[in-house]
């Protein structure tokens, strides 16, 4: 029998500042808890760029501020220490950090970087001694890449090798892609030959099909070229700077249209948010703005930031990417074995994007006799900033006891990330949100 919907429970919503997978502030070359860099000049902070952290680098960034919580952890990792001979890789690094990873309960960003622009952080060893490469002198800031065409491809090469081994991994939400320049954020792409940097790109689509990839909008050709492929999204740089905020950002996110609808977008400071106080820059109009782009992650570089701005960074993160509350749950308020239920609920998304990653959607029925949870189709990367009806149909299996049940939820949980909802209503310690009761005869 079809037991149709005859209660209802409309659910508040709360101001909570949640923890939430994908989503926020990330942690830099760090895990969260760990030490925060260091305020400093900006010369001071390009020591901030390599990972493991030098043990000379002044981390005394808790004392001067602090650090929101974070459920990414995003990290740089240097072509040079991955490849030190050629062919040859090195993954002991980047495999302990998925393992410190899942201790930590953080998902994973990763950017392989051909080179920064210090001396001691160029292209490996084997790859100057074969070709030309631009010298790095200290007193120096020398972002070229090689120009020699072997560059791009033999990077590729290291590339497809970090997706062979990594692509689909528990806890692996994206890959950066790096283009040429220091940190591979495209300086001087356009003096290499497009053809050779859409088969990079091809590189990253090919080894990364399960991985979220996301994109330099320094070139909106090749970022458009990815997308022509499959959903990617993009990382852009130097949010708060005046230049990039008013002329360069407004009008390059523009030419990306409804990327934010199905792929990430995540932004990275410009300096850090103690040196946008010092710069008298607006961070309320910075926040504004970046909303308006659909941010769902922000990297600030593990930097300290000034506590005065603790109460508007919280309220920013809870409007970055996602926020979910259930406002409303329909369902029978009795039913018997081997019937089937139907449920409405109302779930609002309060955020500026939708989430990227497929979670599963479980329903469970628990009661002193027992418990019994349901797989369902329900896809959460559907819900859209606004509001979404989902329906949903549920079989009592027909050894099920009679008693009392409360009817409850999840997205993720388990294996998998747990979403956390900004609603009212009674969640246990794994995750389950009750939205009701019924009685099975």
């Amino acid at each position: 029998m079809i037991r149709t919907p005859d209660t209802r429970n409309i659910i508040n919503r709360t101001d909570k500042l949640l923890n939430n997978p994908y989503k926020g502030f990330m942690s830099f070359q760090h895990f969260r808890d760990e030490a925060l860099f260091s305020d400093c000049d900006t010369t001071g902070g390009w020591v901030k760029e390599h990972y493991p952290v030098y043990d000379w680098v002044e981390q005394r960034g808790r004392e001067q501020g602090y650090y929101p919580d974070t459920e990414i952890a995003y990290f740089r990792i240097l072509w040079k220490d991955f490849e030190k001979e050629e062919g040859n890789y090195d993954y002991s690094v980047i495999d302990q950090i998925f393992v410190r990873a899942k201790e930590e309960n953080q998902s994973i960003i990763l950017r392989l970087m051909p080179h920064t622009t210090r001396e001691n952080e160029d292209v490996p060893d084997w790859l100057r001694a074969e070709i030309s490469c631009p010298k790095r002198p200290p007193t120096e800031r020398v972002k070229d890449s090689p120009s020699n065409p072997i560059f791009l491809e033999k990077f590729g090469r290291a590339i497809k090798a970090l997706g062979a081994r990594y692509d689909g991994a528990q806890g692996f939400y994206a890959m950066d892609i790096s283009l040429t320049g220091a940190w591979g954020e495209g300086h001087g792409f356009r003096s290499y030959h497009m053809d050779a940097l859409k088969a990079l790109v091809d590189a990253y689509i090919s080894a990364f099909e399960k991985t979220h990839l996301l994109g330099q909008l320094c070139s909106p050709e090749l970022l458009k070229y990815a997308q022509s492929r499959r959903p990617v999204g993009f990382r852009a740089d130097c949010l708060g700077n005046g230049y990039h905020m008013n002329v360069f950002l407004p009008k390059s996110i523009y030419e990306m249209g409804d990327t934010w609808k199905t792929a990430p977008i995540s932004f990275e400071t410009f300096w850090y948010l103690t040196e946008w106080k010092k710069q008298g820059w607006d961070i309320d109009e910075i926040i504004e703005q970046s909303l308006k782009w659909h941010i769902s992650s922000l990297n600030a570089k593990s930097s300290t930031i000034p506590h005065e701005w603790r109460e508007k960074i919280e309220e920013w993160i809870k409007k970055m990417g996602y926020r979910f509350a259930v406002r409303l749950a329909e369902y029978p308020s009795c039913a018997s074995s081997d019937d089937t239920l139907e449920l409405v609920l109302w779930i609002e998304n309060s955020g500026v994007a939708p989430i990227y990653s497929a979670l599963p959607f479980t329903f469970r029925l628990k009661g002193e006799v027992g418990e019994h949870c349901f797989q369902t189709e329900i896809d959460a990367r559907g819900w859209l900033p606004g509001d979404s009806i989902e329906r949903l149909s549920i079989r009592l299996p027909k050894e099920i006891e009679r008693g009392e049940y409360s009817l409850e939820f999840r997205l993720g949980g388990g294996d998998y990330p747990l979403v956390r909802f900004a609603s009212d209503a009674p969640t246990s310690d794994n995750g389950y949100i009750k939205i009701g009761n019924i009685k099975v005869k």
